[in-house]
């Protein structure tokens, strides 16, 4: 159970659900502070102002602003934002150019690293923000510019809109940050409540937010929600990252309020109006100027207000809500919940524990049949001309060059205790670095590695063996070419060249003396020392020198 006096921060707590977690987080833990956030400015003040007069001992803080931009534009309503060509030019390169530069000026980031709260609660409603920025709509504007000419330059903008309408992207970029700020601020749980999309419906739900059915977008939401949980369950297998859990309501979610609102339809209209009655046939014009349309009135009703799903009329209400249809769940149930999952008590409810006690973990016949297709991958390797290093299509870069690496030592050394000592005792790096050179004029890895797009950088670092095409540093977009200093030497062959130079043979040294150390400490322990710090194979297996550096220096183990 969390400490009693951490720091919450609840992410769209100004919401319906977020209002009811905030309460029963502040009934039961009484924290000594709380951080509200939320969209709007004047919800993160009300929602403290009523909470602060319901529990005084607490310190109830507004945040707001848009989660998913850089801090100097979350204020300002995204209409606004994407009216302006340099911003939505900014946008893109948030959205899919250099992930550190984005990260830096990320909001969310911002009042996470501000605050820096023991557990995190996220209310908003994400999944509805991403689809309905509707990449249907940008497709079918984007595809009118393209026509059967090509495109033309005036429907740069809709291509921009379209762009940044992705949800993917989106999605990926928004949990990365997340996953980066959580560990930075020593963030203990994050859980977030989800949704199903359809209120737990089918692919028949007859609903939409009022456009034809199916609806691609409502189906867009679906996709954003579970690619939402998706990512969520890597988080959570993620080392360092905090606990994270999953509250996925599957019904209709209300109510707030029933009251009689001048309410508005899905164009912004709030005025009732005397028809017009025109022929059925011919050229029917589907928006005309209202002010050809005598006013009746305001369009005033009552409505049952749920919050961030909108106002419902009795009628819709009654529709929406009754048996096999979305049926119905309130806020307060959702958030006792929320509050049992951070107290450590079993709901039954988080979605991300249901999916690791359901996907299918690594198995002991699979164990057994690793070792015969090892053994028969050895004995082919034998007769080969080829050795079976690597083709480079598995990633990441550094999975080809750390192979090649690892190969090269195998061909001149032998044994692993070998590649470390010699007669005399411990090798030195300049002369390993010297003897992998001379090597390499007889090694099949010559050729090999330059092939499939992995250069080996010369022992001196001056010189470059390349082949037609180099996999790193990566193409990105029409460029074809790059500037070459020592810094980008450094850090290209670190990612992905063979580096022959006597500071990559010394890191060499230093991991293989760990390997064979840990290998003694399991002899001596026995399986307690079985861990991914041991290096267990008897023998020098390329592939598993690499698994040991991808889990002692890459943080790159699962940890479920």
């Amino acid at each position: 159970m969390p400490d009693v006096q951490s720091e919450y921060l609840i992410l769209g707590g100004a919401g319906l659900v977020g209002t009811q977690v905030c309460r029963q987080i502040s009934r039961l833990f009484s924290p000594a502070r709380l951080v509200v956030a939320s969209l709007l400015e004047r919800e993160a003040r009300d929602a403290c102002s009523r909470l602060a007069v319901e529990f005084p001992a607490t310190q109830f803080i507004p945040e707001w602003g848009d989660l998913f931009v850089p801090t100097a534009w979350a204020h300002l309503p995204r209409r606004e934002l994407l009216a302006d060509r340099d911003r939505r030019r900014t946008l893109l390169q948030q959205l899919f150019g250099n992930f550190d530069a984005a990260y830096q000026d990320n909001h969310l980031v911002a009042i996470i690293g501000r605050h820096r709260p023991s557990v995190v609660v996220d209310c908003v409603n994400t999944a509805t923000g991403l689809s309905y920025q509707n990449v249907f709509e940008g497709a079918a504007r984007v595809m009118e510019w393209l026509g059967e000419a090509g495109f033309d330059a005036g429907g740069t903008e809709d291509l921009e809109l379209f762009l940044l309408s992705q949800s993917v992207p989106q999605l990926i970029r928004h949990v990365r940050m997340l996953h980066r700020c959580t560990t930075e601020a020593g963030v203990r749980s994050y859980l977030k409540v989800g949704t199903t999309g359809t209120g737990g419906m089918g692919l028949n739900i007859p609903y939409t937010h009022s456009e034809d059915k199916p609806s691609q977008v409502l189906l867009a939401k679906t996709e954003a929600a579970f690619g939402h949980t998706g990512l969520l369950f890597l988080l959570a297998r993620t080392p360092g990252a905090p606990i994270v859990k999953e509250v996925k309501p599957a019904a209709m979610i209300g109510y707030k309020a029933v009251t009689t609102i001048h309410a508005k339809d899905k164009h912004g209209n709030d005025q009732l109006y005397e028809p017009r009655e025109v022929d059925a046939a011919g050229d029917l014009t589907l928006a005309e100027a209202a002010t050809g349309y005598p006013v009746r009135g305001r369009l005033t009703v009552p409505v049952v207000d749920t919050g961030e799903n909108g106002v419902f009329t009795r009628g819709e209400f009654a529709a929406i809500t009754a048996l096999g249809q979305m049926e119905y769940i309130t806020p307060e149930e959702i958030a006792r919940a929320v509050v049992q999952e951070i107290r450590g008590a079993n709901s039954g409810r988080d979605v991300i524990s249901a999916l690791d006690s359901s996907v299918m973990d690594p198995s002991y016949k699979a164990g057994l049949v690793r070792s015969v297709a090892m053994s028969d991958l050895r004995s082919a390797d034998a007769a080969a001309a080829v050795p079976s290093v690597a083709l480079g299509r598995l990633g990441p870069p550094e999975l080809s060059k750390l192979l090649f690496e690892a190969q090269l030592l195998k061909e001149c050394f032998g044994a692993m205790e070998s590649v470390v000592n010699d007669a005399n005792g411990p090798r030195d790096a300049n002369a390993v670095s010297e003897k992998l050179a001379a090597h390499l004029h007889n090694s099949p890895v010559r050729y090999l590695a330059p092939s499939i797009g992995i250069p080996i950088l010369s022992a001196d670092g001056t010189r470059l063996l390349r082949g037609p095409r180099i996999n790193v540093p990566e193409l990105t977009g029409h460029q074809r070419s790059v500037s070459l200093d020592a810094a980008d030497v450094d850090r290209w062959a670190r990612k992905g060249w063979v580096d022959l130079r006597p500071e990559n043979i010394r890191q060499w040294l230093d991991r293989m003396r760990r390997m064979l150390g840990a290998r003694l400490e399991l002899r001596d322990m026995g399986s307690a020392a079985a861990t991914i710090h041991s290096y267990l194979p008897t023998e020098f297996e390329i592939g598993e020198v690499v698994a040991w550096v991808f889990n002692n220096e890459m943080e790159g183990y699962r940890i479920k």
